[in-house]
């Protein structure tokens, strides 16, 4: 296996398991609600996190994606994986947009958005269309 496949499917199983603990309540890095929210959400006046069914299916998709570049025999893999790269690209090209930014104004999320959820999502969006055609 490639150490980029590896690494994609790494920091996607971490956030996983983050969206996974959050699904059955427990609200890690931070011990309250709202300012989880407010950290890992952040729209306008938010107090609560998601519930657990939109945790959870997250953390299925997450989890799917993170498997995606090692399952070789999986019809269209290589198109899915074009598909979570775009995903990934316009979701890290969102949190520079003045539009999104006024859908999720919160602090401290929309600071962590620009300075590491975004360039996270641009960071591995390169790296499933590198995998989806073939590299590494």
């Amino acid at each position: 296996m490639s150490l980029l496949a590896l690494s994609v499917t790494g920091v996607l199983i971490v956030v996983a398991a983050f969206h996974l603990l959050w699904a059955i309540g427990y609200w890690m890095p931070i011990n309250d609600e709202t300012a989880l929210a407010r950290a890992v959400i952040g729209s306008h006046e938010i107090t609560r996190m998601p519930g657990a069914v939109s945790c959870a299916t997250v953390t299925g998709i997450l989890f799917f994606a993170a498997i995606l570049p090692h399952l070789m025999w999986f019809p269209a893999r290589g198109l899915l994986m074009t598909f979570i790269a775009l995903v990934f690209i316009a979701r890290g090209l969102a949190a520079f947009m003045p539009g999104w930014r006024r859908l999720t104004p919160e602090e401290p999320f929309a600071s962590l958005d620009r300075a590491y959820y975004g360039p996270l999502c641009l960071t591995l969006g390169i790296g499933y269309f590198i995998l989806s055609i073939g590299g590494f």
